[in-house]
């Protein structure tokens, strides 16, 4: 007899058929199919939990085989097929071919939830799996698509009782309604990691606010660098105010992750049914490692690129991380994708996010800031004193490299705003922003309806030719400009492509000279950490 089942890895898991076969011998359970760890201690909790459940183990000798028995399995979702394969071998209970059933058990017999429910049925809907028996805690996951076709059990007895309802109405019992309500009768926002925030709270930084719109309308990369207390971390943790929700199936690819990552909070609730419907802004800390960041593991989990995917990924601090894990990113962010080579083949994770770095020109964060009375020969308004050598700078600007700052199509160097600013009002707040970006989007949507291509920042070189129409004064002025900086083939497609983002902000259909000398804008700066004393203050 077998039970299908499921186990996370990768981006897409692994279907897994338990067999369990019972023969004479000294009474015990072996489990064959490269079982690691948390699942060879399976058959203890399975024993413990059907002495604790009321039933009786057969007093035999058990062989559970795991298949495919050639790929690593590990962790707890394989507790409750295993204890439903053994008693579907001893006759205890029918289990039917199409059920895929996922869950820890506890040594009490109650079942705890296990992560990548949601990407288990995905994975089953696809092979013709049409039922599953899921965890209690894990119902508003699988309801996301199996609504109607699961059953949610909180204990073994429950799941057990669950297919004997089946195998005599044809279905499974369905699952209570009521009880897919988070507790305390409101409905609970999924948090992915999204800080709130509003632009109005920002004073000043208009360039800056500026190029975090044209970043959300076309997800383009940013860079922005300047010195400590200028307000760069805090505007960049105000961008998901302003960026455009997800559609339905990017919401459920991106759930799909949180699962299979073990970061799907419980008790989800939105207009979509428990989806995340906000585009995920992921901020993790400049000491993550290289698997972190990128994913991997010993069973290979999506990283915070993939858990960024069709968001932001935020590196506050960015020269701090290491050198290798920020030039990492380098292929993910042309490629779309990480692949994660291992011995049983590679692993491909999906990674289509847009990257937000924040710096400071220097490792002590004065230069280009002024301190009164620490530079006695300064005038208010020039540099200050850095307290770097001129190699020091280098060191720690070459952290990020030409090859990842040729990525960032937008550039931007801030100053502390002044006093007055901080005194005055009257900002935009986010809810105006989101206006002009939702309509750039809805140009985007329409204009890409055909094509894999979600934004202006994922166009390919012939798109950028077909859709970056410039008229007579742009192309002159762009093709100036373009040779004074020295643009790379890759910064020159990008400039385009910022250019097409700035016009739809605009409404507009072709590229107009104002366009493109704003997209140049943003271009031209963050090549060199002294960039920062050129900028008016």
């Amino acid at each position: 007899m077998y039970v299908m089942a499921y186990a996370p890895y990768g981006a897409e898991g692994i279907i897994i058929r338990v067999e369990a076969d019972i023969r004479r011998g000294i009474p015990g359970i072996d489990i064959t199919g490269l079982a690691e760890g948390a699942v060879r201690e399976a058959r203890e909790r399975v024993m413990a939990a059907f002495r604790n459940s009321g039933y009786t183990f057969p007093p035999d000798r058990i062989l559970i085989n795991l298949a495919p028995a050639g790929v690593r399995k590990d962790g707890t979702a394989l507790d409750l097929p295993i204890a439903l394969a053994v008693m579907a071998a001893a006759k205890m209970v029918p289990v039917p071919d199409n059920l895929m059933v996922m869950g820890e058990l506890e040594l009490s017999g109650r079942l705890r939830p296990v992560r990548g429910v949601l990407a288990a049925t995905v994975a089953g809907l696809k092979v013709g799996i049409q039922e599953f028996i899921v965890p209690a805690d894990n119902a508003r996951e699988a309801a996301i698509l199996a609504a109607g076709r699961f059953s949610g059990a909180a204990t073994l007895g429950e799941a057990v009782h669950a297919l004997r309802i089946r195998a005599e109405t044809g279905s499974l019992p369905a699952f209570e309604e009521a009880s897919l309500a988070p507790s305390g009768g409101e409905a609970r926002e999924n948090n992915t990691e999204t800080p709130g925030g509003d632009f109005a709270e920002v004073r000043g930084q208009g360039q800056y606010k500026r190029a975090l719109e044209i970043a959300a309308a076309g997800g383009h990369n940013l860079l922005v660098f300047g010195p400590p207390g200028a307000g760069k971390t805090m505007l960049a943790r105000c961008m998901p105010s302003i960026m455009a929700p997800l559609n339905t199936d990017e919401a459920v690819e991106v759930t799909r992750l949180y699962s299979l990552a073990g970061q799907l909070a419980q008790g989800l609730s939105s207009e979509m049914e428990g989806l995340i419907t906000r585009p995920p802004f992921r901020s993790p800390h400049h000491s993550a490692s290289a698997e972190g960041i990128l994913g991997g593991g010993k069973t290979v989990r999506p990283g915070e690129i993939s858990l960024a995917h069709w968001g932001v990924l935020f590196l506050d601090e960015a020269p701090e991380f290491r050198a290798h894990v920020l030039q990492s990113l380098r292929e993910p962010l042309e490629d779309r994708v990480i692949s994660i080579s291992r011995a049983e083949g590679p692993v491909r994770l999906p990674a289509d996010f847009q990257l937000l770095l924040a710096a400071n020109p220097c490792p002590c964060g004065r230069l280009g800031m002024y301190v009164p009375g620490l530079t006695p020969a300064a005038s208010p308004g020039t540099e200050v004193s850095c307290f770097c050598s001129p190699e020091e700078i280098r060191r720690y600007w070459r952290k990020l490299g030409a090859a990842l700052l040729d990525r960032m199509e937008l550039r931007v160097g801030v100053h502390a705003p002044k006093i007055q600013a901080l005194r005055q009002g009257g900002e935009e707040t986010s809810a105006e922003i989101r206006q002009r970006v939702l309509k750039a989007v809805a140009i985007q949507q329409e204009r890409f309806k055909n094509t894999p291509v979600r934004r202006n920042s994922r166009m390919a070189p012939g798109m950028v030719e077909r859709y970056c129409v410039l008229t007579d004064e742009a192309e002159g002025a762009f093709r100036v400009a373009a040779t004074k900086l020295g643009l790379s083939g890759r910064a020159f497609h990008g400039v385009l492509r910022v250019a097409r983002t700035i016009a739809d902000l605009e409404g507009t259909t072709r590229i107009l000279p104002l366009h493109v000398l704003e997209a140049l804008q943003h271009r031209r700066l963050g090549d060199d950490p002294y960039d920062i004393l050129t900028i008016d203050t």
